[in-house]
């Protein structure tokens, strides 16, 4: 090799490597500070875009959870109301029971009657005030909801339906608004409509309790269909800490010796000048 003042091709060597030695250093502590191994699209183009979209759906699926949840609590409101119903209607059973026997007079009656009566406002109004949100779930109104439990748009797989038929449980819904015991024959011919009143109660209570069972198997499925796919994801995209802390100690010592090496190599021109001194 020509020893020469104007080129340092050894100096120029040590440069080209240090600098793809600094390029690697810079990105191992990107990666590490950042905890991701894409930090940028050109790091893996292809494995950027399979994350984001990993990702993109991930996110979609964590918000369906919480729309299955909020329907979970929107069928604990409903359901809540109609126990509260169900043990009103009960109690005014109980009480025609009562009036229905000659074992109570009719002063005895005229109380029993009271408590009837009260019973069947706190029925309409349990039943009018009944709601979530700005929706009224027991005073008649078709409810019809969807609740989007999918990140598509296909209606049978990304929706569930809350349709829990006749909602009108106001005692003149359950057609108990006649209902008096004032007299025996009255107590016992309210029999029959107390038990129909019960039957629609409790059979829409049946269904409202299945579709909540339904929305409670939907987040398990969910959340581990989440969790799986936030696993594939961070295999692609999230930084190995052991191979990139291994990585930073080897980038490291490299920059030190190119560095030692640059300074070695620059001092080689110098030796023209002692020929020249000579």
């Amino acid at each position: 090799m020509a020893l020469t003042i104007m080129t340092n091709e050894l100096a120029l060597s040590a440069q080209r490597n240090l600098d793809q030695t600094q390029r690697r250093l810079h990105s191992t502590i990107q990666r590490l500070a950042s905890g991701s191994r894409i930090v940028q699209a050109s790091d893996d183009p292809a494995g950027l875009a399979i994350s984001d979209n990993l990702n993109a759906t991930a996110r979609s699926l964590g918000q369906a959870v919480r729309n299955a949840q909020d329907g979970v609590s929107l069928i604990q409101v409903f359901e809540g109301g109609m126990t509260e119903i169900n043990n009103m209607v009960i109690r005014i059973r109980e009480l025609s029971m009562q009036s229905a026997s000659d074992t109570v007079g009719q002063k005895e009656r005229v109380m029993l009657n009271h408590e009837v009566q009260q019973l069947k406002s706190e029925i309409d109004r349990v039943a009018k005030t009944t709601k979530y949100g700005d929706t009224f779930l027991l005073n008649g109104a078709n409810l019809d909801m969807e609740i989007q439990v999918g990140v598509n748009n296909v209606d049978e797989v990304d929706r569930i339906r809350f349709a829990p038929g006749k909602t009108d449980m106001t005692a003149a819904g359950l057609n108990l608004d006649g209902i008096e015991v004032l007299e025996k024959v009255d107590a016992q011919e309210a029999f029959e409509a107390l038990d129909g009143a019960l039957t629609v109660v409790n059979d829409t209570r049946a269904r409202v309790g299945s579709a909540q069972n339904r929305l409670n198997t939907t987040i398990s499925a969910t959340n581990i269909f989440m969790e799986n796919l936030l696993a594939a994801k961070s295999r692609i995209r999230d930084a190995d800490i052991a191979t990139e802390s291994a990585s930073l100690a080897r980038e490291t010592i490299l920059r030190k010796a190119g560095v030692a090496v640059l300074t070695q190599a620059n001092e080689t021109p110098a030796l023209a000048l002692q020929l020249l001194r000579g």
